[in-house]
């Protein structure tokens, strides 16, 4: 069965939550099914892939990371190529495509001997390009199945689901963690089959878009939007996404000499909010326009950062509570900033080059999440002025690039209205 966008308006906007149409409008119970399992599986081995390399494998803890992170850089190739392929009309079978690739990276982490750190790294780069490719090709097929603000909260529905399996998912490899070696080794076998369910699933929903005929920008068809602003403010937009797991752990256990219990309840506070609050915010965020909200998140978690800084200054007695509470803060900005990017980039970009934009898209945010932790652990190490003061610099400089983009597409826009009433 083929499917296509339906409808050229934008869906009215509602602050209601239809459950069975949230699934709908996601691709349907079985591709539902699919994203939760393949979260789960996911779950399951990404916080303990660099346990793996260093423990099964008996890699150094320096080249089990840096090997990890050259592999997740160098699949970001795969982005222009993926792309096409979406633009030529493939949405599930991409979806698919990205969880079979992570299965034969677990299938080569398996087959990895000991201390061959070659095969742990080409492991680690097809487990890098599925994890690159599946955000751009969620995203393409839940904007072929739905249209409008119904799409933006299927969007944050389906980041809800991908939280909550991940979070299951890291809950269950922790309690096996007592098993060793051995544990470790299960553990990625399962995560190899809970991808290949994963990807039967999503490929059994058979979504294919027609770029030719499908209506793009909530019906109109033509080039490409210039998104550069845009691309460029989310590489720093997304350093928000690894601040939970990695600026406040270091700050708090390297600066203020807290517990790590702290960490862990930020952490875990972090996956439960995002979880819950994903949806309900996105659609009470949807009476105004996409771009104002990204805006507004670059705001919240610019505040959020100074936050950071006031409750890590020297003298302060309730520093660890004081992140702990500011950390709501910074979370609130990642579930809006989570919730608008994306629909915006969608909602900005005609079928016919839609994969391409979301390719773009993901590279940016690929990028920023590649780089962050090396920035932030750069800049927390000339204390904690530098780290919060530049995050917050740079973010809120990153927001008003995007609202000056706007306004130039306003221009843009008005100037090709006045040449076709002339002409």
């Amino acid at each position: 069965m083929s499917t296509a966008a339906p409808g050229t308006a934008d869906m009215a906007i509602t602050t209601k939550i239809d459950p069975r149409a949230l699934v709908r409008a996601s691709g349907g119970p079985r591709y539902a099914v699919a994203l939760a399992v393949d979260a789960l599986g996911t779950g399951l081995l990404r916080p303990f892939l660099l346990l793996y390399g260093v423990t099964v494998l008996r890699l150094s803890a320096s080249t089990t990371g840096i090997t990890m992170t050259v592999g997740a850089i160098m699949a970001l190739v795969c982005m222009p190529a993926v792309g096409r392929w979406l633009d030529r009309g493939a949405r599930s079978t991409v979806v698919a495509a990205s969880m079979l690739v992570r299965v034969l990276g677990v299938a080569l982490l398996l087959a990895t001997p000991t201390g061959n750190v070659w095969l742990f790294a080409t492991a680690a780069l097809f487990l890098g390009i599925g994890n690159q490719a599946w955000p751009a090709a969620h995203a393409a097929l839940v904007a072929t199945v739905a249209q409008g603000r119904e799409r933006d909260a299927a969007l944050a529905g389906g980041r809800a689901l991908r939280n909550a399996g991940l979070g299951v998912g890291g809950l269950l490899a922790t309690a096996c963690l007592a098993g060793g070696t051995t544990a470790l080794q299960a553990l990625a076998a399962v995560t190899g089959l809970a991808y290949l369910a994963a990807a039967a699933l999503a490929r059994s929903v058979h979504v294919h878009a027609h770029p030719a005929v499908t209506p793009g920008r909530d019906g109109a068809d033509g080039p490409a939007p210039r998104m550069r602003a845009l691309l460029i403010a989310n590489v720093v937009y997304v350093f928000c996404l690894n601040v939970p797991e990695v600026a406040l752990p270091l700050v708090l256990v390297t600066q203020l000499h807290a517990s790590p219990v702290w960490a862990a309840a930020i952490f875990v506070a972090n996956t439960v909010l995002v979880v819950t609050l994903q949806v309900p915010v996105t659609v009470l965020m949807s009476r105004f326009s996409r771009r104002s909200v990204l805006i507004l998140a670059g705001v919240v978690l610019t505040a959020s950062y100074l936050g950071f800084l006031a409750a890590t200054s020297p003298g302060h007695g309730w520093s660890a509570p004081a992140v702990t509470t500011v950390s709501v803060v910074c979370t609130i900005g990642e579930i809006i900033y989570a919730g608008s990017a994306t629909a915006l980039v969608t909602a900005l970009t005609p079928a016919h080059v839609l994969g391409r934009a979301l390719a773009h898209f993901q590279l940016s945010t690929g990028i920023g999440l590649a780089v962050s932790p090396a920035v932030i652990t750069a800049l927390a190490s000339r204390g904690p002025a530098v780290l919060w003061g530049s995050l917050a610099a740079a973010t809120l400089l990153s927001a008003s690039a995007v609202a000056t983009e706007k306004e130039q597409e306003l221009r843009l826009s008005g100037r090709c209205r006045r040449a076709r009433a002339d002409s």
